[in-house]
């Protein structure tokens, strides 16, 4: 139950810093000296970062169940294994990589989030082992993140398709109303398939919604 509910809002999140992240950055930062250049070069960034985020999150729920069962040297051991390959890694894709490929040097710094996104995925991986030898297999349900990585990906598409469509748009050329349409087209879109191929998160996710957005009920006051 606690992977499902974390690869919901996870998945959707690799595919927007994929494809989106040029929109999320200049709506947080395209202000002042902050050029579109330097938009660019902040989303190259965040793609690095998407190689790793799903595995970094699912990591630490299997952490917390090594926790759980009061053996907390376990995943110490993994975690050195993780900080142990983000620093060796990152030395050669930050520093060596970058003229390997003939690349500016400064493409380095998207090769430190990738490579740390790769010692992730290890620690997930021996995490996932260790605990399935403690209490067997544990897994995220069969099925379910293809289901959710369609939903990313139709998002996704609709989203960019909003983008294109509207850059000419003079109210939409500022980065916060662009993010907000591009970006909200995209929010709805993957909860709408999600519902649609019947994904229990996204109902879960639907009612908490419904639930924010319904007026409390005022309760008649007790009688002394």
């Amino acid at each position: 139950m606690g992977l499902r509910s974390i690869a919901f809002p996870v998945v959707p999140s690799v595919a927007a810093f994929f494809a989106l992240g040029d929109v999320i950055c200049s709506a947080l930062f395209q202000t002042g000296e902050f050029h579109r250049g330097d938009v660019i070069y902040v989303w190259w960034i965040l793609i690095g970062s998407t190689v790793g985020l799903l595995a970094a999150t699912m990591a630490r729920l299997y952490s917390s169940a090594f926790y759980a069962l009061r053996d907390t040297r376990t995943p110490l051991r993994y975690a050195i294994v993780r900080v142990a390959l983000t620093a060796g890694l990152g030395v050669f894709c930050g520093l060596y990589l970058p003229g390997l490929l003939g690349v500016d040097a400064k493409f380095g710094a998207p090769g430190l989030t990738a490579s740390a996104g790769v010692a992730g995925w290890v620690e997930f991986l021996l995490l996932r082992r260790g605990i399935s030898r403690r209490i067997g297999e544990v897994h995220v349900t069969k099925g379910l993140l293809p289901r959710l990585w369609s939903a990313a990906a139709l998002g996704t598409a609709v989203a960019l398709a909003v983008k294109f469509a509207t850059q000419n748009v003079d109210i939409l050329n500022r980065p916060i109303p662009r993010a907000v349409l591009v970006l909200g087209v995209f929010g709805v879109t993957y909860v709408g398939i999600a519902l649609a191929l019947r994904v229990p998160e996204a109902t879960n996710a639907l009612s908490r919604i419904r639930r924010l957005l319904r007026p409390q009920e005022t309760r008649p006051e007790g009688r002394v």
